[in-house]
């Protein structure tokens, strides 16, 4: 090895590159192609294609029935239009109980015990509670059945189950659904209507008052089963048998149907007990249309109805009751009369709820007056909307009554539920003058403060009302003493404050709120109200910027005290920056203020901060970072990073950042000043090593040499060439990806090197660290690396060290850096500059040669043989092959490759001699010499 003549020999053929051939189109090649089929009519020709008319009429009929098929699709949207135009049912989406019945089981929960009197359900299970009585179906016995299951079901057969828990009862109440449905279907009429009777009589039971609204929807679920079962059943009735075409059989079993009809309200006339009887009856309400279809009789019904409803004793129970009605009656009917007349019955028992919430102050253990009043929000709330439907006739009149009452606060909370918000903000004034004068046990001035703010936040009063309605209200709202109070109630209205506003009413009201909770340490209790407020305030109010530089803006962090919930709130913060603010900003104040949120972000990371937090607040840092632009005031983009660098120390991510976008700003200095650009790489090159990942830290070190490089500051691109260097032994061996798995360095390394080795070779050498300095310290640095035992990443090095030591060798460089005058134009080809450059060859072919043996040591002859062709090729490209020892090594090269040939590609050693044989022809005009040496090559390489 030692004895290696190596001289690179110059080239004499002229490089081409071989371009792929353009060929103009008019369609884009990954637009879908739409294929024309042309149907030929000819049944001669069909038949000659194997199609048989019995096959084609299969195929339509398939076609036909594909419910995908274009006219399948087109039918269906025709019927469902159809469907939707016929569609005239009196109820919409704001009007579904369905919606609202989760909502209030969720809401009205106890853990009280709770009992169930019941002669359906038994210990043991079992739910048919009368199993010895078997269903008939002759006719002539029904009546004998019917007064046995009635004897059978006597009173004296209740069942009470006691200590039930809410869970065990809503058991319970879906037991006896399904046992309604049961018996219903097993032709038990008289049990399902016993059922549905038992279930009524429970309404009347008020022992556990927080409970009542969830046990009203749990039995009138049940009722509402049964209803529709009765109405189900007489509508297949009146419909009469499909096979009947005659009129007069048509008609009677319409009779039939209202016999029937007539025969069940009958039968729920006959219950003894008020409250049953109108629950049953307005269960089946639906059925009346099988008597009379003029709403004139739907509204009389109602209108008794309403008045049976006098004889409830319980207000509780009373309203409830009402509700019922109203929702089966906004079924049949758009009148609002009988609901107005409930409401006249509502208001005059209306003082009589308050006798039970004085009860309830003396008693507080029992139930809260707050509690018992927001036990009839919910009926409430449901007849007000249902009285105010696509018809605001006797919106004002309700609002008058409203003011004639006394302790009016319930009725004006579900007034304010259930109006429309356009009302509600065209009498804001009025409805604010109304809370003011409120003084209603139970029900606060916040609660209604907070339910009106919530109405104006989504409709605003006119414009010359605003100021006026929100000084009013903030009047009453500072007077709140109770810190809970008053922190809900601006929850509420910053919504409206942020969104109708101007930015000084937004900073009055954070000026407020940093006074008001500093008094006794109250903003340690509500903290989450106070990040409420100011994530409602940045989602509605229009410029993120100029909440920022609001005077009390950054003073309202300081409510946060706990470090976990102020890094939460800027992180926030960041985040609405990120959605709404500027493409760019110069302002000084937006900057600080932007600067001192990344601070508290950066002092909250420490060792044990997990890696997707970093990440996310470093992404956050990042982007207003981008965001801050001073134009092209340079210097003092400058300084914003270098105090960006000293205030994020801990993240090394916003580190890589700020080296980018230095060496952004060097590439915009248009008045070609070297002394800016050597600031802002000496910038980048005191950055750099405060980063953590040494792979990081390379990759900027080689960005920022070449930029050095670019604009002619050599002595700063050799400081980082140098220290790019001297950081791959230190370059750790593998990393952890994203799933856990640990992911070798080696391809990073290669990838790495060959880039700075293409760098380097416009490098020129510095006088003061001899010929070719950073190639010796690269090749230096390989050798001290440790590498895998049977890695090939070393030999890839040094064949693409011979690449760049070839090139030094020619007279010109293949590219250049405009200004940089590279090592072809330092040494003009000098004989002594290039006895360096071979001598470096011989070297790295030495070095190559020991990977060789190392290979064959570890038994690795397929890359053994794959090494030695491609050091042959360089050898056969670059070296002088009239000297022997290297023609005698490209010879033995050559024979070892042939050694392994059956675990080579097959195609590899031909290809091999082919490239040999081209490389003859380009050289044999150019250089007769080097033919020659080659030529004889090829003759000892077919001789071999």
């Amino acid at each position: 090895m030692a004895n290696l003549d190596w001289v690179c020999v110059p080239r004499s053929y002229e490089v081409r590159k071989n371009h792929l051939a353009g060929q103009a189109t008019l369609e884009h090649p990954l637009k879908q192609q739409s294929v024309t089929q042309v149907v030929d009519s000819n049944p001669l020709s069909r038949a000659l294609e194997g199609t048989d008319p019995l096959s084609q009429f299969a195929r339509q009929d398939e076609e036909l029935n594909d419910p995908l098929s274009p006219q399948k699709v087109s039918e269906l949207d025709l019927k469902s239009k159809r469907r939707e135009r016929d569609r005239t049912e009196p109820e919409d989406n704001t009007l579904q109980w369905s919606s609202r019945r989760l909502g209030i089981l969720n809401r009205f929960t106890t853990n009280e015990k709770l009992s169930l009197s019941t002669s359906f359900l038994v210990a043991s299970g079992s739910l048919d509670g009368g199993s010895e009585i078997k269903a008939h179906t002759v006719v002539a016995d029904k009546t004998k059945y019917r007064l046995e299951q009635l004897d059978h079901f006597d009173d004296g057969s209740m069942r009470h189950m006691m200590d039930l828990t809410q869970q065990e009862y809503i058991q319970r109440f879906e037991q006896l659904k399904q046992e309604l449905i049961q018996s219903w279907h097993n032709d038990q009429r008289v049990k399902a209507l016993k059922i549905a009777i038992q279930c009524a009589k429970m309404l009347a039971d008020t022992t556990v008052l927080q409970f009542y609204p969830s046990q009203y929807v749990l039995i009138t679920d049940i009722l509402d089963v049964f209803g529709k079962l009765v109405y189900d059943r007489l509508r297949s009735k009146a419909s009469g048998d499909p096979g009947a075409v005659s009129a007069a059989t048509l008609e009677r079993e319409r009779e039939a149907a209202r016999d029937t009809c007539q025969n069940w309200f009958y039968k729920i006339a006959s219950i003894r007990e008020l409250l049953p009887r109108l629950y049953l009856e307005m269960s089946i309400f639906k059925c009346y249309e099988f008597l009379s279809s003029s709403r004139e009789e739907y509204e009389k019904v109602l209108h008794r109805l309403t008045h049976q409803l006098r004889g409830i004793a319980d207000p509780l129970v009373s309203s409830y009751a009402r509700c019922y009605l109203v929702r089966m009656g906004v079924t049949l009917t758009p009148s609002k009369t009988y609901i107005r007349e409930n409401f006249k019955d509502l208001f005059i028992i209306y003082p009589q709820i308050f006798r039970f919430v004085a009860r309830f102050n003396l008693h507080p253990e029992i139930v809260t007056a707050s509690s018992y009043l927001q036990l009839y929000a919910p009926a409430f709330d449901y007849m007000f909307l249902c009285l105010v439907h696509r018809c605001e006739l006797h919106t004002q009149d309700m609002l008058a009554e409203c003011k004639q009452l006394k302790n009016n606060g319930a009725i004006l909370m579900s007034i304010l539920s259930s109006f429309k918000s356009e009302f509600i903000a065209t009498n804001a004034l009025e409805f604010i003058e109304l809370i003011n004068a409120s003084e209603t046990p139970g029900i606060s001035k916040s609660q209604l403060l907070r339910s009106l703010g919530s109405c104006v936040s989504s409709c605003a009063p006119l414009q010359e009302q605003r100021m006026t309605f929100l000084k009013t209200a903030f009047e009453t709202i500072n007077k709140l003493t109770d810190p809970n109070e008053y922190i809900n109630c601006v929850e509420t209205w910053a919504v409206f404050v942020s969104q109708y506003f101007t930015v000084h009413e937004v900073n009055r009201l954070l000026g407020e709120l940093n006074a008001r909770m500093c008094l006794g340490k109250a903003y340690e209790k509500h903290y989450s109200q106070l990040q409420n407020i100011l994530s409602r305030i940045m989602q509605n109010y229009r410029s993120i910027e100029l909440l920022l530089i609001q005077p009390n803006f950054l003073p309202y962090l300081d409510l946060f005290q706990k470090e976990s919930v102020r890094v939460e709130v800027c992180k926030n913060i960041l985040s609405y920056y990120k959605q709404n603010s500027e493409e760019y900003t110069s302002d000084a104040v937006v900057t600080n203020a932007l600067m001192y949120l990344g601070k508290i972000l950066n002092d909250s990371v420490n060792a044990l901060t997990v890696e997707d937090e970093r990440r996310q607040i470093s992404q956050l840092i990042n982007v207003f970072i981008h965001k801050v632009y001073f134009g092209r005031d340079l210097e003092q983009q400058l300084s914003f990073y270098v105090e960006a660098r000293g205030t994020f120390s801990n993240l090394d991510a916003v580190y890589v950042t700020l080296v980018h976008a230095a060496c952004k700003l060097a590439t915009r200095n248009r008045s070609k000043s070297t002394g800016f650009v050597k600031a802002c790489i000496a910038y980048c090159f005191i950055t750099i090593p405060s980063i953590g990942a040494v792979q990081q830290q390379m990759d900027l070190y080689l960005l920022c040499g070449q930029l050095a490089l670019q604009h002619l500051c050599l002595g700063q691109a050799d400081a980082c060439f140098e220290a790019a260097l001297n950081l791959v032994n230190e370059l750790p061996a593998a990393t952890i990806d994203f799933e856990g798995k640990p992911r070798s360095l080696e391809r990073f390394l290669v990838s790495y090197l060959c880039n700075m080795l293409a760098t380097l070779i416009v490098v020129p050498d510095s006088p003061d660290q001899g010929v070719l300095y950073f190639l010796r310290l690269l090749l230096e640095v390989v050798g001290r690396h440790e590498f895998k035992t049977d890695s090939t990443a070393p030999s890839t090095i040094y064949l693409h060290c011979l690449d760049m030591l070839y090139v030094q060798s020619l007279e010109k460089f293949p590219y250049h850096i405009r200004g940089v005058v590279s090592n072809d134009d330092l040494y003009g080809h000098d004989p002594k500059f290039l006895a360096e450059v071979n001598n470096m060859c011989g070297q790295v072919v030495d070095a190559l040669l020991l990977q060789l043996k190392s290979l064959g040591v570890a038994q690795q002859q397929r890359s053994q043989a794959e090494l030695a062709l491609e050091l042959f090729l360089k050898i056969v490209r670059y070296a002088d092959l009239e000297k022997e020892s290297v023609a005698q090594l490209a010879v033995n090269l050559w024979l070892l490759a042939n050694k392994a040939q059956s675990q080579l590609d097959v195609k590899t050693l031909p290809q091999t001699l082919r490239s040999v044989e081209v490389l003859y022809k380009q050289v044999k005009d150019a250089s007769p010499k080097q033919a020659q040496a080659i030529a004889s090559l090829l003759l000892r390489m077919r001789n071999s």
